[in-house]
């Protein structure tokens, strides 16, 4: 059984979207964007259905907010049948779409798809070993040294995703599009991360012991060779 979050405001929609998901998945709803922001990272579901037209954020700055802060599927639930901005909104990160009205079997429909997708896509091995690095992808755990690292959701995604890379050089278009699912964004916001992650690694940029800028390219993941 999946977690759903519906975000929707209309609470009469709410309620029927609600009865047409509940006993089949656990469901959860918010009326917010800013409601729904917390929801996630307190206690992130398995798949969010977005409403566009919410009153305190537009749908689309929400979707970019969610992508900031989790990679949690996201099907966004849309009046606006325009192919323009359907494809707008793929590219942020949204995982599918759905134009209203819609009924209770196509949202199944959707879901299920989607989960499919996004469960298959999380099978990876199980444990990846650099030098003292270890990262358990199925426990979302890391250890250093036999030490277990305290990492926020965003910063085990952006180590697991350079730890299955090691060696290699990423860039930071590639973080953006993989880890933090966006076509498009500011470079300062991986680079803050990727700050936060040296320092419970132990290490500065100035001084780096993993993790390795490799200036106007990317950065690498490598064990050290001290």
């Amino acid at each position: 059984m999946a977690t759903v979050l519906v975000v929707e405001d209309d609470e009469f929609v709410r309620a029927e979207l609600i009865q047409a998901l509940a006993g089949r998945h656990a469901v959860r709803s918010a009326g917010r964007a800013l409601d729904a922001l917390r929801e996630i990272t307190r206690n992130p579901p398995d798949v969010v259905v977005l409403d566009l037209g919410l009153p305190d954020l537009d749908g689309a700055e929400a979707l970019k907010m969610m992508r900031g802060v989790s990679d949690v599927p996201v099907i966004v639930a849309t009046a606006r049948d325009d192919e323009a901005e359907i494809v707008r909104l793929l590219r942020a990160g949204a995982d599918d779409y759905l134009v209203k009205p819609f009924s209770g079997e196509h949202l199944e429909a959707r879901l299920e798809a989607v989960l499919r997708r996004t469960r298959k896509a999380a099978a990876p091995p199980a444990v990846l070993r650099v030098g003292g690095l270890e990262v358990d992808l199925n426990r979302r755990e890391a250890t250093l040294d036999g030490v277990p690292l305290s990492l926020t959701r965003r910063e085990f995604d952006l180590l697991a995703y350079l730890a299955a890379r090691a060696d290699r050089v990423v860039s930071r278009r590639e973080l953006r599009t993989e880890v933090w699912r966006q076509a498009y964004g500011e470079d300062q916001t991986i680079d803050v991360h990727l700050s936060w992650l040296r320092r419970k690694l132990g290490e500065t940029a100035a001084a780096p012991r993993y993790l390795h800028t490799v200036r106007g390219v990317g950065v690498m993941l490598s064990a050290p060779r001290d």
